[in-house]
């Protein structure tokens, strides 16, 4: 009975969602005229899913991606990092400055384009393709490292503090709710004043105030790997890529005071992922990576902002309580937000429920932490599907906004009247490209999950039965991705 539900559940949610109606492309509503029926995409989606997973069951008998090895492609020098942390670091400075003496204007000032495209979409961007791309830049680390090191040439030698055991029962549930509350002030926030250059200039400063006080207390490199969201974001994206960036082990101290170099490695594409080490709260923020993503397009389609849209009924149902126009806006967001988060976390669940009914050997929360790896291709193809577009087009403003950061005027290379192209890419291109990046990512998501199946069932049969359940999560994901990229209004 618990099989039929959760199947009939998962099912009949895939099929309400396979009917797109127009292509969104982020921020960017194109016209488009595709030479087949845009439901024709939904349903050759779930073809080739179905494909992909036949295909593995036949001619993948056994376990493979952990046998692939990487081989070694570039020796990176001592001093690649430090340049790298104080160009961050420049930049930080620059996006601060601007923010609070500039232009109070979105458009005209550096700064909200820089931390909601070039940084937010551009460095996700480039983790996935690279590897992680944000923590040789990262400004707050930066510092850290150089006080680090300050500090040790005074001491001469002798020892210093030793930092404070991080909570393991903590773990990564930091990095999640720091992540939750970026994409709630993205999304949510007052439609303009989260585009206030000051109010930006002021949150980066707390946010790299907090990270440099944690550092402080438990170590930077442990910090930034739990409890640094935009730290944690980038790396876990950088783990599908076909590089994989080593420091020398003299580099991996908790302190980081020395800058080594390290190593440069050619891998498999998405294999990185094999290797998610699974702290608490992983699985939290690989979720919220997926679930605010959706809400990011699910908060524009029809089903959400027409007359009689859910964005309404809860916005009327807050004004009876007594909140104003904005506050009403932003809880009935903020309540959107927190709802496709546990929708994404409870479609997970019913596929996970599902598989332990193939075998008993494993609970829930284990079945859970042992596949949370495969959702990182689909948080990917999310996040590349929905930004695709923004950066392409957006991201073009980052040379006119070069050569007048502040919005005064200013003219320094240039390049000040640099208009965007919005004729770069065409909107049929744009919906090729996030179907393309969706059946892509989900395809992954189910080697992954059909490979850590058969190291983890005794029979290989019993592996291949598990993972029907996972088709139907990953269909049911597609489907989801679709319809938020359709469904505009």
């Amino acid at each position: 009975m618990t099989r039929r539900l959760a199947v009939g559940t998962l099912g009949g949610f895939a099929a309400a969602l396979l009917t797109p109606t127009s292509a969104l492309a982020h921020g960017l509503i194109l016209k488009t005229d595709l030479p087949i029926p845009q439901w024709l995409f939904a349903w050759s989606a779930a073809v080739v899913l179905v494909v992909s997973f036949v295909t593995l069951a036949t001619l993948w008998p056994a376990p493979r991606l952990a046998q692939l090895r990487a081989r070694p492609l570039w020796h990176y020098p001592r001093w690649l990092e430090p340049i790298c942390g104080a160009v961050g670091a420049a930049l930080f400075v620059l996006v601060v400055y601007a923010g609070i003496v500039g232009a109070q204007i979105t458009l005209d000032n550096f700064t909200p384009t820089w931390v909601y495209v070039i940084f937010w979409a551009g460095l996700a961007f480039a983790s996935i393709l690279f590897g992680d791309a944000f923590k040789p830049f990262n400004p707050w680390r930066a510092f850290a490292r150089g006080v680090s090191w300050l500090s040790a040439r005074l001491r001469r030698g002798r020892p210093g503090a030793e930092p404070l055991d991080y909570p393991g029962w903590l773990g990564r549930w930091p990095a999640a709710l720091s992540l939750l509350a970026y994409t709630w002030l993205e999304l949510v926030y007052g439609t303009t004043s989260n585009s206030l250059p000051s109010l930006l200039a002021f949150l980066s400063l707390g946010y790299a105030a907090v990270q440099l006080v944690g550092m402080s207390l438990y170590g930077i490199d442990v910090w930034t790997d739990r409890a640094d969201g935009f730290a944690v974001f980038f790396s876990l994206f950088g783990r599908l890529a076909p590089l994989r960036w080593e420091a020398d082990a003299k580099d991996q101290s908790s302190g980081g005071g020395k800058a080594g170099g390290g190593r440069v490695w050619l891998q498999a594409p998405f294999v990185g992922a094999l290797d998610l080490d699974l702290l608490p709260g992983t699985l939290a923020m690989v979720i919220v990576m997926i679930g605010s993503t959706s809400f990011d397009g699910f908060s524009v389609s029809t089903l959400w902002v027409n007359q009689n849209g859910l964005f309404y009924d809860l916005q009327s149902l807050f004004r009876s309580l007594g909140a104003g126009y904005v506050g009403a806006d932003e809880l009935a967001g903020t309540v959107g937000l927190i709802a496709m988060v546990g929708l994404v976390a409870v479609l997970y669940r019913l596929g996970i429920a599902g598989m332990r009914t193939i075998n008993s050997d494993y609970s829930n929360d284990q079945l859970a932490r042992i596949f949370a790896h495969t959702l990182l291709p689909i948080s990917a193809a999310y996040f590349v599907a929905h930004y695709f577009s923004l950066l392409a087009f957006q991201g073009q403003a980052v040379y006119s906004l070069a050569s007048d950061p502040l919005g005064n005027g200013t003219n320094l290379f240039g390049t000040a009247n640099v208009d965007v192209d919005y004729s770069l890419l065409t909107g049929n291109l744009l919906w090729y490209v996030q179907v393309g990046a969706l059946i892509v990512g989900h395809v992954a998501g189910l080697t992954l999950a059909h490979d850590r199946a058969l190291t983890l069932y005794r029979r290989g049969r019993d592996a291949v039965r598990s993972q029907y359940w996972m088709l139907a999560v990953m269909i049911t994901f597609t489907s989801l991705g679709l319809y938020v990229l359709s469904s505009t209004y």
